[in-house]
């Protein structure tokens, strides 16, 4: 798997597994296979893995596969991995958050990946009314100098905000957005942002919950409630990209230029957004090693002018989602909002 640096002296797999989906809510997790599965995607040269504080179990699952098999870290026999977890301080906290409360989190991260640095921590804060994530995001760079964090990264913050923490003199090695080819906030004054200070993208969200593949090409609008939530979230994009039918017309058109590269749907949207500007990786929830043969095609091809021309008068039909980007997720009285869970951290 094709590889780049993001800071100097630290390098990432272009493709992340991500995590969220051991976490619950995605159906049952048998954890020895999630072991032999991650051990599988390391030998493949997916080292990095992406997490979060607040995944129930998903730290503690990635400790214990350093754990079972640190021999073989040890002696080379596996590549070194990377870890990147998150910081998402409970809705119920933020009015009165305070750095003890922050350093607790990052211990309690430490203690779960049986690490003593954390390799990126992504910073998430639900609502800007409470300001005090300026003031957090100064006390990760403390813990940062004390050795207890190696980069710090944010998550679905805007781009007035990522500027405030920039000014605060916080600085951030990544950023984690939602890109795909049905949402393209990003690509309004974040992407300027990131090109200035240099920070890149680590995209969630690329293959839409699974959305963006074969499996609903030609298909009927899934029937509600979804097999899980993922899917409920990204239902929801496609609603604000156009609808079920134009959605169709995009995966139709996807397929077409995946018989071109003998690929799947799901590695030509990954492609599209692996190769937009100051994307550094994507994220892919990739359950088991079924996924990884097709992942492995990503480092094969590239789409071409032809082909991004074809994508965007599909992209150029679409309605939204518009506005900064996460905003309509923010909203805890809408449709996107009410989804979310804001209270997972344990005491």
């Amino acid at each position: 798997m094709e590889r780049i640096e993001i800071r100097p002296g630290y390098s990432i797999s272009k493709v992340i597994k991500g995590g969220w989906h051991l976490a619950g809510g995605h159906g049952n997790i048998d954890q020895n296979k999630a072991l032999e599965d991650m051990y599988e995607f390391v030998k493949a040269g997916i080292t990095t893995f992406d997490c979060a504080d607040i995944y129930t179990g998903v730290e503690e699952l990635i400790g214990k596969f350093r754990e079972k098999y640190q021999d073989e870290f040890q002696s080379g026999e596996l590549p070194s991995i990377q870890i990147h977890t998150k910081y998402v301080p409970d809705y119920s906290a933020l009015a009165t958050l305070k750095k003890e409360d922050t350093v607790k989190i990052i211990d309690r991260s430490l203690k779960r990946l049986k690490v003593e640095r954390l390799d990126l921590v992504q910073f998430a804060w639900w609502d800007y009314q409470f300001p005090r994530y300026i003031e957090t995001a100064v006390h990760l760079s403390e813990l940062q100098k004390m050795g207890k964090i190696r980069h710090i990264g944010i998550t679905n913050f805007d781009t007035t905000r990522i500027k405030e923490i920039l000014e605060a003199g916080v600085e951030i090695a990544a950023n984690q957005v939602q890109y795909s080819l049905l949402d393209h906030r990003v690509e309004k004054s974040m992407s300027d942002l990131s090109q200035k200070h240099d920070i890149p993208f680590l995209c969630y969200g690329s293959v839409a919950g699974g959305f963006l593949s074969d499996r609903y090409l030609s298909t009927p609008d899934p029937i509600q409630p979804h097999e899980n939530r993922s899917l409920t979230k990204y239902r929801l994009i496609i609603d604000e990209f156009g609808g079920y039918g134009l959605f169709q017309e995009l995966l139709k058109t996807l397929r077409t230029i995946a018989n071109k590269y003998h690929v799947g749907v799901a590695e030509i949207a990954s492609k599209y957004v692996l190769q937009k500007p100051m994307v550094a990786s994507v994220i892919i929830g990739a359950r088991n090693i079924k996924h990884l043969n097709s992942l492995k095609k990503l480092n094969r091809f590239n789409l071409d002018n032809d082909d991004l021309k074809v994508i965007a008068k599909i992209i150029n039909r679409c309605e939204g989602p518009n506005g900064p980007f996460y905003e309509l997720e923010r909203d805890k009285t809408g449709k996107h909002g009410s989804i979310m869970k804001y209270n997972l951290n344990e005491s």
